[in-house]
This record gives structure tokens, sequence and C-alpha cells, in this order.
């Protein structure tokens, strides 16, 4: 592929991603995140052909130039968009899929304690939010979300959204996913939606109101036939009260 035809790929990736985008010879001229792309493909061209030292001192420069930092010998994929591009990271060997979406203040890097493979892979058609840390070795699918400012050591399945600190998996092919073993703090943190939050807590309110509607519909029956019981005992014993004695046999009588 051309570089030309990358250009004009990368600009109707912008115009597609960015409500605000204007026209194309605005977007070549003034968004970083492109530049730095763009930069990256002779930066990666000279690395990959032995020339470390320059390849480095270029891809500083652009950085310098763009705040994006993107190492040389990382493998970026078609479309990428970096929007805002500021204080984005990526490392070594990080490898990028296509269609994907960075804001700024992301970071794909390592954990400090691995050598060789070190940096995370990213699927085609992931978008990191805006602060978030993708850190390690490690795997994000296809079509995954992650949110602003969350921080991801794990691998992360295929279609799903990833929030908090450390990130968890909170919806997955469309469909929430809740752990029902998680107390109400890591819950919060893991879904900090407080529409979401309060809901979950009215359910909650509403099944223990209906459990203690039933018990106390159970002790007002025990009491009822206890009431009824005692009732019941009362009235033999008005009864036999009532009755007149015993009067003596005609037998006892004549004798």
């Amino acid at each position: 592929m051309s570089f030309i035809t990358t250009i004009r790929e990368d600009i109707n990736t912008v115009q597609t991603h960015d409500p605000a985008a204007q026209n194309g010879l605005v977007i070549f001229l003034s968004y970083p995140g492109l530049h730095a792309k763009w930069a990256h493909t002779p930066e990666h061209w000279l690395w990959n052909h032995g020339l470390h030292s320059i390849a480095r001192v270029m891809s500083q420069f652009t950085r310098f130039m763009t705040g994006v930092e993107i190492h040389p010998a990382a493998q970026i994929g078609r479309r990428l968009f970096i929007d805002h591009a500021m204080g984005v990271v990526i490392g070594e060997t990080t490898i990028v899929g296509d269609d994907c979406v960075l804001y700024q203040g992301v970071t794909l890097g390592g954990t400090g304690k691995e050598c060789g493979k070190r940096h995370p892979t990213l699927g085609d058609r992931v978008t990191v939010g805006t602060g978030a840390k993708v850190l390690g070795n490690i795997r994000i699918g296809d079509d995954v979300k992650i949110g602003g400012n969350s921080v991801v050591v794990k691998d992360v399945p295929s279609n799903s959204t990833v929030v908090g600190v450390p990130g968890r998996v909170v919806r997955r092919a469309g469909r929430r996913v809740l752990n029902e073993n998680m107390d109400r703090r890591e819950h919060r943190e893991s879904m900090p939606d407080p529409v979401q939050e309060q809901s979950l807590l009215n359910r909650e309110g509403i099944v223990g109101n209906q459990r203690r509607i039933e018990e106390l519909e159970q002790r007002v029956a025990e009491l009822t036939a206890l009431v009824e019981a005692l009732a019941t005992q009362g009235a033999d014993q008005e009864r036999d009260s009532s009755m007149p004695p015993n009067t003596p046999s005609a037998d006892n009588a004549r004798r």
C-alpha cells in the first residue's frame, strides 16, 4: 500500500471518529496523532533494517513535535486514530491491530519485570479511553472498549468492556457481567455508574422488604392460630362450668 493511500485512509478515519473534524486539509495539517503515526512508518523501516540509533533519534524528535511517543519497533496496524494525542506512549514490543482508537494519556507499556515481549497486543477495533494504562505482555481481544483511567494487567476477551483499577470486565458480548461475590465497595469500583448502582441498591432493598413482609405475615398467621386456639379452649371451659352438677342415681337414693 502506498503512503498516499495510507494518508487518505487515516484522514477518512478521523472524519469518521471525530465530530469536530473539518475538511481533509485541516486534518492533514493539525492532527498530531496522525503526524506521529505517519512519522512512525519510516522510523519502523529504519529499525527493521538495523538503523536503531537513527530510528530512536527520529522517534524522539517526533515525540517532541507531537507529544506522542511510539517506539520504532512497535507494530502499528492500519487506520490507527490517536485523538488529542498528547501523552500517548506505545512501547517497544507493542502490537496494535487495525482500526484502533487511543485517546490522550494512554500508555501501552510494560510492567518493568519482563524481558522480550513485555508490552500488550491489541486486536482490531479496540478503543482505549483517556488516561488508561494497558501494561504487560497481555492480549486485548477484538472489539474491546477500555474505560478512561483504567489499569489493565490481564488478558481481555473479545467483545468486552473493561473499567476500574485493576481493570475488570463489566460487559461481554453486550451483556452485563457482575461477580456475585464482589462486595459493595468493589462493585462501585468496577461499575462507577451511580444510576446503575442506585438501581442495584433499590432492588436489594425491595428484596429485603419482601422478605420481612413474608416473615411478618408468617408471625401474624401464627398469632392468629394461637388466639383461635385460646378462644376455643376458653369456650370449652365456660361450657363445662355452666353445666349442672351430676344428680345422685335412683339406687343411691333408695339406699
